[in-house]
């Protein structure tokens, strides 16, 4: 293990001459970070640029006081450095600037410091402890202030997933627009223009998540509004063309819901829902007559019991050739030969079929209610 650097055998006119120069260092220190640190030009303008000032100014004295007395560790500093560092993460700044400030920072006052000691008449030996302790320092102030940036980056991160998910409950549920304008903004959500709800099974999320829109909100299957589907997940997908989301999903059996804008995005899942519900995959849009016959599953087996009525009566083999039959004359708009080769049987065959249909449906085969009804009933 490496050991601390010993402190700098120092007269007490050489430390007092030593911190007669501090604040003169300081000002060379905030003009090299200035000059060399672009994204801290404007930082160190105004009030906020003599508060940094104040830090340095600080800064520098901590060193002093440890580099005369190692045990005298200066903890009003590094709690400074450590919240430099939170500030750096909530600004949404990486480290590098404030890596490369210490480092420039630190080399202007070693520069400044050392002239001064050599002034001073500091032997060589003194010069190497000295060294040594302005660059413990500074990565010692470099760790603290990244253990700042970490810790913030987890709470803010952690906080802003838990209002994402809580904005993305909120748009399934079809809450109030202004509700969800508050959920986006305390979310540091910038609503898009549009959103498409997508169903998958959660195996697949993680693949699927690192190709969308970093904004892509999700909720698990453990949330209320799939319970009928634990295993599955649904994304609110964001910034994608429809024909390139769906070219995304390619292999994935997921169920895509209508485009819709962001806040009407409860349609979109009820639309996604309802078609995994019947068994359906891939792009709604393609299954909307399904969706429609599909809605109200025990009103449709009414309507085909009301429609089949007059073959109640008939043997079971003979009703169902019947049924056939006439779901294929209502698809086919009574084209006999394509009824024919539909059901793989003879002309001749269909037209007696018709006949029978015709005795048992009389003149309802030609009222346009009981044709849509049928269609419906039985396509």
């Amino acid at each position: 293990m490496a050991h601390a650097p010993q402190p700098l055998d120092l007269t007490q006119a050489q430390a007092e001459a030593l911190r007669e120069r501090l604040p003169r260092v300081g000002e060379k220190v905030v003009a090299a970070v200035v000059a060399e640190v672009p994204s801290y030009s404007v930082a160190f303008q105004g009030r906020m640029g003599r508060a940094i000032e104040g830090a340095v100014a600080l800064a520098l004295a901590g060193f002093l006081d440890m580099a005369v007395d190692a045990a005298d560790r200066p903890e009003q500093v590094f709690a400074a450095a450590y919240e430099l560092g939170r500030g750096e993460a909530r600004s949404g700044r990486t480290m590098d600037a404030l890596t490369s400030a210490y480092r420039i920072g630190t080399a202007c006052a070693w520069r400044e410091m050392s002239r001064t000691a050599v002034e001073l008449g500091m032997p060589a030996e003194g010069l190497v402890r000295f060294a040594e302790l302005v660059f413990d320092y500074l990565d010692q102030l470099s760790a603290v202030s990244v253990a700042g940036h970490t810790d913030e980056l987890a709470r803010t991160g952690h906080l802003r997933e838990r209002h994402r998910a809580q904005l993305a409950v909120a748009l399934l549920a079809g809450r109030e627009e202004e509700r969800l304008a508050q959920l986006a903004e305390q979310a540091e959500w910038p609503p898009p223009s549009t959103l498409t709800a997508v169903l998958l099974p959660q195996a697949s999320t993680r693949t699927v998540r690192v190709q969308l829109d970093p904004r892509t909100l999700e909720v698990a299957g453990d949330a209320e509004a799939l319970e009928a589907w634990p295993d599955h997940a649904v994304m609110l997908a964001v910034g994608r063309s429809r024909p390139a989301l769906l070219r995304t999903l390619e292999g994935v059996p997921a169920v895509v819901g209508p485009t819709v804008p962001w806040t009407a995005a409860a349609t979109s899942f009820a639309r996604a829902l309802r078609a995994l519900d019947l068994g359906l995959e891939g792009d709604t849009d393609t299954h909307l007559a399904a969706l429609v016959v599909g809605a109200d599953a025990a009103a449709r087996e009414d309507l085909r019991a009301h429609v089949l009525a007059p073959l109640a009566e008939l043997r079971e083999g003979q009703r169902e050739k019947l049924t056939e039959t006439l779901r294929a004359w209502l698809l086919h708009q009574g084209r006999r030969d394509d009824i024919a080769a539909a059901l793989f049987v003879h002309p001749q065959t269909i037209r007696y079929r018709m006949g029978q249909l015709r005795e048992a449906y009389a003149e309802r085969l030609e009222d346009p209610a009981f044709v849509r009804d049928a269609t419906i009933a039985l396509c």
